[in-house]
């Protein structure tokens, strides 16, 4: 934050830290417990690096985590509620009609079996097959900074077909089996009807193909949807013809073909690719939705890495024109939601949750989602304010 002064950091941070806490305080009945929540909300954004019950608790000047352990498990209070909250607080701030809902999910490492939805399954964060939980998480990102605004806890189906379990961990009843795509296409859909202005989605190969591409095309939403090699793509209306597989597609294309451009600024200056675009048919926005109108355009976009040719491939729909260095920029804003994981485990304590029911994961995470939010808030405005002029007077 290099725009304002030290002073208006400040400020900016214990007003901001009074009005998240005031947006919260009508989700709970008694006052003792609305403090308490805005002393979990201190603990979050403190200096410990562990944010377990404990340490929280001694940042907040509890004899125990007691207090700090109820807001997740006893109390009673709508962790969507919140989460709604965090979404419309950093949509304040954030807003703008370009931006981008990025998907993606990270791991929880875990020991045992009691913790909601743990299983042995393949989580990037640790890069291998291994006893965690899997999270969802909706970011939207924009010229303004990046917050989450959704989240979802994956139950495998060894969750979902198990009554006992599920009730054993306060499962909502009715809780179905979901793929990590299905919870995604929820959480693009409530983003719509909240009215959250963004014009494109952006995802890894996980939710690349099927339900996410038909829900945003009935949307009016381009995307840049990364998918696997082997998938298979065919033109029409195109020439020359393209078919086959996104990798067979790549290997034939001439040199020419390709471009370097930059997918954005990261912490060593700008993010450089070879890049290739296939467009592959026009097709009318009627076709989806008939109040909508217009051609949009369907292609493969294919990314090149400079140093070892390893390939990625994308999927693409965009209205008719876009060019690929739009389509590049869309897909290089993924790197935000990797960069808000970071932060909210180091910093915030978003992998530190020590409950096991469903509702501890929810609140917990609603909860980092707050704080993150006011942090990506506090950071926009500390930039976009002028530093003070201090004058000295020359004796």
């Amino acid at each position: 934050m290099t725009g304002a002064s030290i002073e208006t950091t400040l400020e900016l941070w214990a007003s901001s830290l009074r009005d998240v806490k005031s947006r919260m305080r009508g989700l709970f009945t008694q006052e003792r417990v609305a403090a308490s929540a805005g002393l979990f909300l201190d603990g979050l954004l403190g200096d410990e690096r562990r944010k377990t019950g404990w340490m929280r608790a001694e940042a907040a000047g509890d004899p125990g985590p007691w207090r700090q352990q109820a807001i997740l498990g006893r109390g009673r209070w709508d962790a969507e509620a919140l989460r709604d909250i965090a979404r419309d607080y950093a949509l304040e701030t954030l807003t703008d009609e370009d931006a981008v809902l990025v998907i993606d999910e990270t791991g929880f490492l875990k020991q045992g079996k009691a913790s909601c939805g743990v299983n042995r399954q393949y989580t990037g964060s640790a890069g291998k097959i291994t006893n965690c939980q899997i999270g969802v998480f909706a970011a939207y990102v924009s010229r303004h900074g990046h917050a989450f605004i959704d989240r979802a806890l994956y139950l495998p189906k060894s969750w979902t077909n198990d009554p006992v379990r599920m009730k054993r961990a306060h499962v909502p009843a009715g809780t179905a089996f979901a793929t990590k795509p299905e919870l995604a296409v929820t959480m693009i859909e409530r983003a719509i009807t909240a009215k959250a202005p963004f014009s494109w989605v952006a995802a890894d190969s996980v939710y690349g193909v099927g339900a996410i591409e038909q829900a945003l095309r009935r949307a009016g939403k381009g995307y840049v949807l990364g998918v696997n090699s082997n998938h298979h793509f065919a033109s029409w209306g195109v020439i020359p013809p393209v078919a086959g597989t996104a990798e067979g597609i790549a290997k034939s294309l001439e040199p020419g073909a390709w471009q370097r451009l930059s997918a954005g600024e990261g912490t060593k200056g700008a993010r450089l690719y070879d890049w290739a675009y296939c467009p592959l048919a026009d097709l009318d926005a009627a076709e989806y939705d008939a109040q909508r109108s217009g051609l949009w355009t369907r292609g493969l976009l294919i990314r090149r890495t400079i140093a070892d040719g390893d390939l990625a491939f994308f999927s693409t729909w965009c209205p008719q024109g876009t060019t690929i260095e739009a389509l590049v920029l869309v897909e290089g804003r993924r790197w935000a939601i990797e960069d808000s994981f970071e932060t909210t485990k180091n910093e915030l304590g978003l992998d530190h949750n020590e409950t096991r029911s469903w509702h501890g994961w929810n609140r917990h995470v609603s909860l980092v989602m707050l704080a993150f939010a006011m942090m990506a808030t506090i950071r926009h405005k500390a930039n976009m304010t002028p530093p003070k002029t201090v004058w000295r007077l020359r004796l």
